[in-house]
């Protein structure tokens, strides 16, 4: 892989996390003008839909081997309660947290959850030692959740007291 392959890589890579925030702050929005945040999490599911299902058209993608789809394995179906489950805790929790501090926090178990993945091979990943370094970046990374979350000062509390 060239050097310009892996950039793109990357680049995509932060892209995909970018947008999570906007989602977040978006969709909970959406959650206060429903009336319940699981109602904001159907609707940005079905607009997922609309949206996913003109570009697999576009794409012309065969349709998926029903034999798979039969005989595959309970866990590989669990991408869909995982989504539904981060969706909704976004929704209800960055209001709360605000989007950096929900954000920095949901980094932190991803990057837990990230290593375990890796260390065990779980669901097919390629085997990643938990060495001393990738430990000591965890850590790092953590310190940086740390001081975003518990750094921040409401703009409201500095308005009333300055």
């Amino acid at each position: 892989m060239t050097a310009l392959h892996w950039a793109g890589l990357l680049a995509l890579a932060v892209i995909a996390g970018a947008v999570v925030p906007f989602q977040s702050a978006i969709n909970a929005n959406l959650g206060r003008g429903l009336g319940h945040p699981l109602w904001a999490t159907l609707a940005s599911l079905l607009v997922s839909i609309i949206v996913l299902l003109p570009v697999i058209i576009a794409l012309r993608l065969p349709l998926p081997s029903l034999e798979f789809v039969s005989k595959a394995p309970l866990w590989m179906w669990a991408g869909g309660a995982f989504g539904v489950c981060f969706i909704s805790l976004a929704l209800m929790l960055l209001p709360k947290l605000g989007a950096s501090g929900f954000i920095a926090l949901a980094m932190a178990g991803q990057i837990l959850a990230s290593l375990l993945l890796d260390h065990f091979g779980l669901f097919g990943l390629v085997e990643r030692q938990l060495t001393t370094p990738r430990v000591l970046g965890a850590l790092l990374l953590m310190g940086g959740v740390a001081l975003i979350q518990f750094s921040a000062t409401p703009a409201r509390a500095l308005a009333t007291t300055g």
